[in-house]
């Protein structure tokens, strides 16, 4: 058994100090995972990885973290708190008062084609809103995979799956999620 998933049951327990020591352990693992996804997003973006990861902790309650089952259960809590998180950053850029339909260009980056505008990551939210309501454990994946930025093989270890059904409930997830997004 990890220590995380140690200091995961004194929290359920009503250890007081479980908390403080829970972030040190999880805050480089939570900070590699959000850099990644930082990493996959649109040049430009104003919010840092490390702003990602203080803003989920804080979402996920700060010092007052609630009980947690397991490992696997607290990183899809953050995994889905840096995706409403990013959400939530996306559609405050879109609007209207923050410059709406203005095109923010980086002169220096002008050749990198990276990341995920606005409304792609828009749309891909709404299509995993559908996905989750037709097949949960696969938006699960999704998450973790698009949002946590964990390989297929961490996402699996976390949602308590073999590789291989992993493999099959990405493709389907890829597949649907397409179809439905060229949809719109």
């Amino acid at each position: 058994m990890s220590q995380i998933t140690l200091i995961l049951e004194r929290l359920e327990q009503g250890d007081p100090r479980a908390a403080d020591e829970l972030l040190p352990l999880v805050y480089d693992e939570l900070r590699k995972l959000a850099a990644q996804k930082m990493a996959r997003e649109s040049p430009g973006q104003t919010l840092q990885a490390t702003a990602l990861v203080h803003e989920a902790w804080l979402r996920l309650g700060g010092d007052q973290q609630p009980e947690w089952q397991n490992r696997a259960h607290f990183f899809a809590a953050a995994a889905e708190a840096m995706r409403r998180i990013l959400i939530d950053n996306a559609r405050r850029k879109k609007a209207r008062r923050h410059g709406g339909q203005v095109e923010r260009v980086n002169l220096d980056s002008l050749d990198l084609a990276t990341g995920m505008d606005d409304d792609q990551l828009l749309a891909l939210h709404e299509a995993l809103d559908r996905l989750a309501a037709h097949d949960a454990a696969k938006a699960e994946l999704v998450k973790l995979r698009f949002f946590a930025g964990l390989t297929l093989e961490q996402a699996a270890k976390v949602l308590g799956i073999s590789e291989r059904t992993a493999k099959r409930h990405w493709a389907y997830a890829r597949a649907w999620l397409y179809r439905e997004i060229k949809q719109v």
